[in-house]
């Protein structure tokens, strides 16, 4: 029995090695998960919108985003030691845009450096696995997809509560008097 397509959750796995970034991928769809993968941190953040916004910030002239996917990302699972922009580098740069500070990150690495994993930990990376990444692993990623969409379904909840609450404020004492009959 597949996942409905509505339920199914999306990751974007990130790693500059051909073979460990098949390999992530390979484990993922074999767990039901959609996955769009690239390799490197810049490519991530292409993806994500956010090279985008950043450019948007510094440039006076607004550049449509023609490269911008509307996808939503539920996790992302990223090397840590990559050229160019480190997966913790990457970690920092998600943590600290609004737009995608909410989105579970893992970090993968070879080294189990004690000290690494401490700071990606300490910078709100929720799980951190030595490589090979194994099928296990994969498995321990759900709650934190699960934790990330309770808490999107709370936000949209808050939002709806609240423009009712606006509305009920702008209608006069009848208006309201009505409306609870």
């Amino acid at each position: 029995m597949g996942i409905a397509a509505e339920e199914q959750f999306h990751v974007l796995a990130v790693d500059d090695s051909l073979i460990d970034r098949k390999l992530i991928e390979r484990l993922l769809k074999t767990s039901s998960y959609q996955v769009t993968a690239v390799d490197s941190g810049n490519k991530a953040l292409e993806f994500l919108g956010l090279n985008e916004e950043e450019q948007r910030k510094a440039n006076t002239l607004s550049v449509s985003s023609e490269n911008h996917h509307d996808v939503e990302v539920n996790l992302i699972i990223t090397d840590y030691c990559m050229p160019g922009m480190t997966g913790y580098d990457l970690l920092k740069k998600i943590k600290e845009s609004k737009s995608l500070k909410d989105i579970p990150v893992v970090i993968m690495s070879s080294e189990n450096i004690p000290s690494r994993i401490n700071r990606c930990l300490e910078e709100g990376a929720e799980e951190f696995f030595l490589k090979p990444v194994q099928l296990s692993d994969v498995n321990k990623i759900r709650p934190h997809l699960l934790k990330g969409r309770a808490k999107e379904e709370q936000e949209q909840e808050q939002l709806i509560n609240n423009k009712r609450k606006g509305m009920e404020e702008n209608q006069s004492p009848d208006q309201r008097n009505r409306t609870k009959c």
